[in-house]
């Protein structure tokens, strides 16, 4: 089994609004249904990015493994 994200789309006044069930913060919204999921594809990796630096500087100077975890499968 591979491990997958699912996108949640909502109808709104304006367009529409999306965002990530299993990832909080992973949102985002636009006029059509194509710039949703361009934007929330955005938002996805400005999230993974910012966790990337926050764990760096969290970790400096730290004694550390750090290798690709890859997909996740089961």
């Amino acid at each position: 089994m591979k491990e997958k994200l699912t996108a949640i789309y909502r109808k709104s006044l304006y367009g529409y609004i999306g965002y990530i069930e299993e990832l909080p913060g992973a949102n985002s919204q636009g006029v059509t249904l194509e710039e949703t999921k361009s934007n929330l594809a955005e938002a996805v990796m400005l999230i993974l990015e910012v966790n990337r630096q926050l764990t760096e500087k969290n970790l400096a100077g730290e004694d550390v493994i750090r290798e690709d975890f890859g997909l996740i499968t089961m």
